[in-house]
């Protein structure tokens, strides 16, 4: 610990328009009230809730001895340091090639990509990650990556999957929590989000929600791009009054339960928040059998995935479950129990507060 300190000084280094990366250090910086704190990141890139912000040089650029050298003395003085997401990679890398000479502390690496295969990134991380004393990674279809790609050493790659806060998840919603739409006491919902990867599939969706039953609706939400060509597909279908859309609520986790079927489209990483929601208020959930959403999902979900732009799949799973109310509610159970044991938010930092204070050489403090 840096002399004189009462506690320990962390420095979190974020690249520019990584918002997944920067929201999650938003919250660990809130939530580790047993550190102190510094932010930096480049000058174009707003940080939200973001108290702590520090000088630091550009984190664009050509990787020059020269430039890696300023990166370095500029994460002088403090106890940890932590790089978040791609944009912060030149500042691992200064890292591994100066720590020695400037006298640096141990390096944390925050990683959640897993998209990039065969390309510069994956030869670039590889020296970058060549001195962090951890690789932090969201999920274990990004442990894989890191480990077979990346080439990281098992003893340093660390998974710790990003949390939600289940208390502010609510099972029970009122009929009328959604603007402009009120579910009625004999309806079924399936909902998904417009705009959330695989949102072109949802004149899809609209094709294989066409079959069910009557009492079945499908409920979008999203700011309206793309309404057009979704409602004429549903008109074509003849279920337009069975189609319904809704703005995007600020807390997906209060409305989520009004739905008894999820349909997520797409399957890249990472694994969308409102899938975890859904997960935690209990819902199966429809998705393609890909990426890391096929294995976050309890292992009874599995038979409803399908392989991506599958209509006729897609279709058959929406079937299964509309037809077997016992069946929604066993997988659905499933799925929130794995929530519960994996995607609690306060799981998550009690993980990292306990990481960052190993490495600090110190127990972890609340």
């Amino acid at each position: 610990m840096t002399k004189g300190a009462l506690r320990p000084r962390l420095l979190h280094i974020l690249g520019t328009g990584d918002d997944a990366a920067a929201r999650r250090c938003v919250r660990l910086v809130k939530a580790l009230n047993a550190f102190d704190h510094a932010v930096a990141h480049d000058p174009a890139f707003t940080v939200p809730g973001d108290r702590q912000s520090v000088p630091f040089p550009p984190l664009d650029g050509k990787p020059w001895p020269g430039r890696l050298l300023r990166l370095a003395r500029a994460m002088e003085g403090f106890d940890l340091i932590c790089t978040h997401g791609w944009g912060a990679i030149d500042a691992a890398l200064a890292h591994t090639l100066f720590a020695d000479v400037v006298k640096l502390a141990p390096l944390v690496v925050h990683d959640d990509d897993g998209r990039s295969r065969g390309t510069v990134r994956e030869y670039y991380r590889r020296i970058a990650l060549g001195r962090c004393a951890a690789l932090v990674v969201p999920s274990r279809w990004v442990e894989r990556i890191a480990l077979e790609r990346w080439q990281q050493p098992r003893s340093r790659v660390r998974l710790i999957a990003d949390g939600i806060d289940l208390r502010a998840v609510n099972r029970a919603p009122k009929r009328d929590a959604l603007p402009r739409v009120i579910k009625q006491r004999d309806e079924r919902w399936i909902g998904t989000f417009a705009g959330i990867d695989g949102g072109n599939d949802l004149p899809l969706l609209v094709r294989a929600c066409a079959s069910l039953g009557s009492d079945w609706h499908l409920v979008i939400l999203g700011d309206g791009a793309g309404r057009d060509r979704v409602m004429a597909e549903a008109e074509r279908c003849e279920m337009f009054d069975r189609v319904h859309w809704s703005e995007p609520p600020a807390e997906p986790g209060k409305v989520i339960g009004l739905f008894d079927i999820y349909a997520q489209l797409g399957g890249n990483a990472p694994v969308p928040e409102p899938v975890v929601q859904a997960m935690a208020v209990g819902l199966p959930v429809i998705a393609p059998r890909a990426g890391e959403i096929a294995a976050a999902l309890a292992t009874q979900n599995g038979p409803l995935l399908h392989a991506s732009g599958d209509g006729p799949a897609l279709a058959a799973a929406l079937d299964t479950l509309a037809r077997d109310p016992a069946l929604r509610k066993a997988i659905g159970e499933a799925n929130r129990t794995k929530a519960r044991a994996e995607f609690d938010a306060a799981r998550m930092i009690e993980q990292y507060r306990a990481l960052y204070a190993n490495l600090l050489g110190r127990p972890p403090a609340a």
